[in-house]
């Protein structure tokens, strides 16, 4: 085992703890806001988990894309593949539904389908640092 691999299944590790706080913890209590008082915390909220979400997500990618080139095996491709699906997962369903909300158009629908739809990140990342865990022990 070397030090990227360590330092990736570091990324994997926190984004994972991340996923699964946001899917039971996070997500899941915007139904309890009033649609103001939503609009008001979900600006707050967005800010700050950037702070976190943004270094490990560039992080994870910059690193398995690097791996990609140096050290290329089935499991660094795979892996690269679940964090580029991560990825295409937050563009193309959360950052909208993320808008809706900052809009101030958000419904009960539209939290469902946060909560809901995440699972698809979930599952991915997940899966991603059971792999590589799974590598490491290999």
């Amino acid at each position: 085992m070397n030090n990227l691999h360590i330092v990736s299944l570091l990324f994997d590790f926190g984004l994972v703890v991340l996923i699964w706080m946001v899917q039971l913890i996070i997500y899941p209590n915007f139904k309890y806001h009033t649609q103001e008082s939503l609009i008001k915390w979900h600006a707050k909220y967005t800010l700050r988990i950037a702070g976190i979400v943004i270094p490990l997500l560039f992080g994870q990618l910059i690193l398995y894309l690097y791996l990609v080139f140096t050290q290329p095996d089935a499991s660094i491709y795979i892996r690269t593949v679940l964090t580029i699906s991560a990825w295409i997962a937050t563009f193309a369903i959360f950052v909208p539904l993320h808008n809706t909300i900052n809009n101030g158009k958000s419904t009960e629908k539209t939290l469902a389908h946060l909560v809901s739809k995440n699972w698809i990140r979930t599952a991915i990342w997940t899966l991603l640092f059971i792999l590589n865990l799974l590598t490491l022990v290999n």
